[in-house]
């Protein structure tokens, strides 16, 4: 395995690594910078006062229901499957659709952050293991070769 390897390969593989890193980073900045913009869709024949009046969030955004993704009973849950409800200044109550909801990311960033500790503590212990196998392998050798 990596034990095997030649010092000029470790250099080489890990910069490779280094390299592909610094690719993968430059090619996610342009990404997010055209992808940043935070879209707006108005699907239903609602009223728009959220756009020229100031406005309270009464329901912030949340997923919106099977159904109503299903039957297309509210246009704003048509793209982005994600809905806030409004309340204007005028007394107007409006729904519009939003592109992130912020309870959702954050248990996706969780679960993410759970399954990342659970593989780095499963690689450790795997590690740890083959150390504690190749230590043995190489006692019981030098052991062979003092006892013949």
């Amino acid at each position: 395995m990596i034990e095997n390897l030649s010092k000029k390969r470790m250099v080489f593989g890990i910069s490779c690594l280094i390299l592909l890193t610094i690719v993968v980073l430059i090619i996610e900045s342009k990404w997010m910078k055209a992808g940043s913009r935070r879209q707006e869709f108005v699907i239903e024949n609602n009223s728009t006062c959220w756009m020229r009046e100031t406005y309270e969030v009464i329901n912030d955004c949340h997923p919106c229901t099977a159904f109503e993704i299903a039957s297309k009973s509210q246009g704003v849950c048509v793209h982005t499957h994600n809905k806030e409800v409004l309340k204007c200044i005028s007394g107007e109550i409006v729904t519009r659709s939003c592109d992130r909801v912020a309870w959702l990311d954050e248990r996706h960033y969780w679960s993410f952050q759970i399954s990342l500790t659970i593989v780095g503590t499963l690689s450790a212990a795997i590690s740890f293991l083959r150390q504690k196998t190749l230590n043995r392998r190489a006692m019981l050798r030098i052991q062979r070769e003092l006892g013949a």
